[in-house]
């Protein structure tokens, strides 16, 4: 068996992070590596999996994960001790880390994830709340909080809403990192086919926005954690002649301070947030109004952390000691 020399005696908590394969991360950026080395700092013992790697037997929820330990090193950021079966009711804390699509798979996993927590297992984000709130649609629940928007598969509806705004935005409900997403002029002669292409010829349900000019001064990220919103956010930038502020599209990363109506908009949905569970979130902002809002598997932690020498995931985790300390 392959041992870390980075092995913590202190054993107290055991956490699970579900999580795409930690040998493909890149830590600089990746908020869950950065969850696991304040996990780590504090004696927690960790394992990793990935969605397939779990399967119910008998009455109870299994996967077949690996010890993991961590370094901040972007070389050399992480040891795994071989593969072993563990019942997931013997966890205490398992962090659905995930990244999209959007699938089938990723909701088959939240309902084994779902038996484990009925076991007693404390499981971040709650998985029934996962299935509940889908990203683009979630912001629905606060109409005064988002720009004017229309949800729709009938492609003439879609047409006169892009013709009515005269710049929309048009997004599939499943997508991320900027995958899809496309800014459609009233009398563009590309709507229809984009349209009909995002709609499978009117078979699928899509979102289109208006076009928030904000943009410019970036798409903000703000952090919540138990419906209480971290004091900094990144706004991503978008690149040169490009409209989309995510970093995987090539935007830029600014740190800013909350203004007072981020602030507002984090009120308006921390008590839906605190009531369906979802201990950590990310808000999307361009301006003054909600684009989005993240629960699958936020990021940003480790480029706040950077810019402002905060420590993220330590606020992350006191909520869940907390929390495992009522159960």
């Amino acid at each position: 068996m392959q041992r870390s020399p980075y092995n913590n005696p202190m054993q107290a908590i055991t956490l699970a992070v579900l999580m795409d394969d930690i040998a493909g991360i890149k830590p600089k950026k990746d908020s869950s590596f950065a969850m696991m080395l304040e996990a780590q700092h504090r004696g927690w013992t960790i394992f990793t999996f990935d969605s397939t790697n779990m399967f119910h037997q008998d009455g109870e929820v299994f996967a077949s994960a690996r010890k993991t330990f961590v370094e901040n090193n972007e070389d050399q950021w992480h040891c795994r001790e071989d593969t072993e079966i563990i019942a997931l009711s013997n966890i205490d804390v398992i962090f659905m880390r995930k990244d999209p699509p959007f699938d089938m798979n990723y909701i088959y996993a939240t309902y084994l994830l779902e038996q484990a927590e009925n076991g007693g297992v404390l499981v971040i984000n709650k998985p029934s709340s996962l299935r509940d709130a889908n990203e683009k649609l979630f912001a629905l629940n606060f109409p005064h909080c988002i720009p004017k928007t229309l949800v729709s598969a009938d492609v003439k509806q879609l047409f006169n809403f892009i013709e009515r705004m005269g710049v929309a935005v048009v997004k599939p409900l499943d997508g991320m990192g900027g995958t899809d997403i496309y800014k459609l002029h009233k009398g563009d002669d590309s709507i229809a086919d984009i349209v009909s292409k995002l709609t499978n010829k009117g078979q699928r349900l899509i979102m289109a926005q208006e076009f928030l000019g904000a943009i410019k001064d970036g798409d903000k990220r703000i952090l919540l954690i138990n419906g209480k919103p971290v004091d900094y956010a990144l706004a991503r930038i978008p690149a040169e002649g490009n409209f989309k502020g995510n970093l995987a599209a090539g935007a830029t990363g600014k740190g800013q301070p909350l203004s007072e109506r981020d602030y507002y908009l984090c009120e308006q949905i921390a008590p839906m947030l605190i009531e369906k569970e979802l201990l950590f979130v990310g808000l999307d902002v361009i301006g003054d109004y909600i684009t989005e809002i993240n629960v699958t598997s936020p990021t940003c932690i480790r480029e706040l952390d950077m810019l402002f020498n905060l420590n993220i995931s330590a606020l992350l985790l006191d909520e869940v000691e907390k929390k495992l300390t009522l159960r």
